[in-house]
């Protein structure tokens, strides 16, 4: 029998894995890439009574892997908040596909994980749930916790940070490979403990570089089109502009929360890596708006583009700002 563990390389993937892996050490493969890889089943290949643990992607978009694994004869636990469409009968599957899935707008994957192991590695789901821009439920869950303001505010760093590494079109964007990230942060039973101790130097990294990204994409100025509904912001081909593009999305709906975002990366073909996020006190509409184009996906609060041709820039916009219209 072998583990392989399948996660999105975000802070909410990296969170929800780190808690499993505390609860149930084990030596498993891992399959993990930036945060747009979400197709990831289609690097998987198991066997009868393998155990594949599936955290962060939607089903819908891999579907035909969790078929193709269930006929296999590999057993399946799987947990996400991203849109899943039909989900396959368990009892059809011989009981071997477990599911755990809410799309609600105040979900996260680490948080599903949080419950299913009752609050055991309560400060991870909290740092998973600060990275998914989830600051309520994030402060909510946190109450649970006996740690003062200011390290409250130190998980929540740590949870931006890690969601900000997970940005860009390869690996080689970002200042750690997700799984590598994983590795090291998974050490630790507390959060606190890899910021204080040997994840020190790790931490301020990321730090530095979320700093110094941000810092450019601060002259970013809202495009032609944009409403006081739905603003439309380009960034430049450049590994900083890949590295904040999720991060910048919500930092401007945090600061304009009535206001839905999206933040177009050009790309070296001449496309557009787009992150949407729908307003804070309306979370509803963004993946429902990306799903209309090829490439599109994700979450009700929060979703994306992958790949979207220069001439269907306007056909965006139009949409966009249509979506949003109050």
């Amino acid at each position: 029998m072998a583990y392989i563990d399948v996660f999105n390389g975000d802070a909410d993937g990296i969170c929800a894995l780190t808690q499993l892996h505390l609860a149930e050490p084990r030596d498993a493969r891992l399959v993990t890439g930036v945060k747009r890889d979400i197709e990831l089943l289609d690097q998987v290949e198991a066997a009868a009574g393998d155990r594949v643990t599936v955290l962060d992607i939607s089903l819908d978009k891999n579907r035909d892997g969790v078929v193709r694994l269930l006929a296999a004869g590999a057993e399946l636990f799987y947990v996400d908040h991203h849109f899943a469409g039909a989900i396959p009968d368990a009892g059809a599957q011989g009981g071997r596909l477990t599911t755990i899935i809410n799309e609600a707008p105040d979900v996260c994957t680490s948080l599903l994980v949080n419950g299913y192991l009752k609050n055991r590695y309560l400060a991870w789901a909290v740092v998973g749930a600060f990275g998914d821009n989830l600051k309520k439920s994030a402060e909510t869950l946190a109450r649970g916790l006996s740690v003062s303001e200011a390290q409250l505010r130190q998980l929540e760093d740590l949870g931006t940070y890690l969601n900000y590494n997970g940005y860009g079109e390869s690996v080689g964007d970002l200042h750690f490979a997700p799984d590598a990230l994983f590795r090291l942060v998974s050490r630790h039973e507390s959060p606190l403990e890899f910021i204080a101790g040997d994840g020190r130097r790790h931490f301020e990294q990321l730090a530095d570089g979320y700093k110094t990204d941000m810092g450019q994409a601060a002259a970013a100025r809202p495009q032609a089109g944009s409403t006081d509904d739905a603003a439309l912001f380009i960034l430049p081909d450049a590994p900083w502009a890949r590295r904040v593009s999720g991060v910048y999305s919500n930092d401007l709906v945090n600061q304009y929360p009535d206001r839905a975002h999206a933040v177009l990366t050009e790309k070296a073909n001449g496309h557009y890596l787009i992150s949407v996020r729908a307003p804070l006190n309306r979370k509803r509409g963004a993946d429902e708006l990306c799903r209309r184009f090829p490439t599109g996906g994700g979450r009700a609060a929060a979703a994306g583009i992958n790949d979207l041709p220069a001439a269907q820039l306007g056909e965006f916009t139009r949409q966009f700002t249509a979506q949003f219209a109050r």
